[in-house]
């Protein structure tokens, strides 16, 4: 893959070594006490019970924690309360070896123009636990550029103040995470361009744990060519798979 030279971003020396930190990073934040590999379960209540984390705490020894979680109805759009339960020494983190990661390629650090729109558009994502149901996510913005000459308008939603592009392309399922990777894309102040750094994508919360609900790329969020860069998948010791 050869990016034209105009959307390829200017790289610095150290970016190869930020790249091993955010690598690490990543590995210490999944195998965390509330990590992706912790999480056993996911608890969704009746429609108007409120969570007791307190309760449910009661009993369970120092490694297993609990907390509390809300989504709106895929259907009624009412507030619905859940629980999820975090196990520490989770048989997914005893078994985990590491995250299987392309090598670190400037090729795949380019430029973008980021065009806000107004602030309650919604596009339609489908997640990948909801059976075909799509839930709408605030977009503030498209993220148009061009990659080995195909023009691209990107849909990413906000998550903290930061950009969340889901992204699909060819080597999902072959080389992959199946359905699909994240990237952050950082904003810039005052300005309409942000930098994508696919050697940063990662693979959702899903790939470590079934437990997790993850969005899945709209159609114009998948990529006509391999991108091999970022991470391919979890790698787990002595045969241990996500269920």
């Amino acid at each position: 893959m050869s990016l034209p030279s105009s959307a390829s971003a200017r790289t610095t020396d150290t970016a190869p070594d930020d790249w091993n930190a955010w690598r690490t990073a990543r590995a210490a934040s999944v195998t965390a006490p509330t990590g992706n590999l912790a999480l056993v379960e996911t608890r969704w209540l009746p429609t108007g019970t409120e969570p007791d984390p307190e309760a449910e705490r009661q009993g369970l020894p120092p490694h297993l924690r609990v907390t509390t979680l809300e989504r709106s109805d895929i259907l009624t759009g009412e507030t619905e309360h859940g629980l999820r339960f975090w196990d520490a020494r989770s048989p997914a983190i005893q078994h985990f070896s590491h995250i299987d990661t392309y090598d670190y390629d400037p090729a795949w650090v380019t430029r973008a123009t980021f065009t806000p729109v107004a602030a309650d558009r919604r596009i339609p994502f489908e997640y990948i636990r909801d059976n075909g149901g799509s839930r709408g996510m605030i977009v503030p913005g498209d993220i148009s550029l061009s990659l080995d000459g195909v023009d691209y308008t990107l849909a990413a939603f906000d998550d903290e103040g930061t950009l969340l592009l889901v992204f699909g392309d060819p080597t999902n399922g072959a080389e992959t995470y199946g359905s699909g990777r994240f990237l952050f894309v950082p904003r810039e102040d005052g300005g309409e361009t942000v930098t994508l750094d696919f050697n940063r994508a990662f693979v959702p919360p899903c790939g470590f744990s079934a437990q997790y609900n993850c969005p899945l790329p709209p159609a114009q969020n998948r990529l006509h060519l391999p991108v091999r860069a970022g991470e391919k998948l979890p790698v787990f010791r002595d045969g241990h798979t996500i269920g």
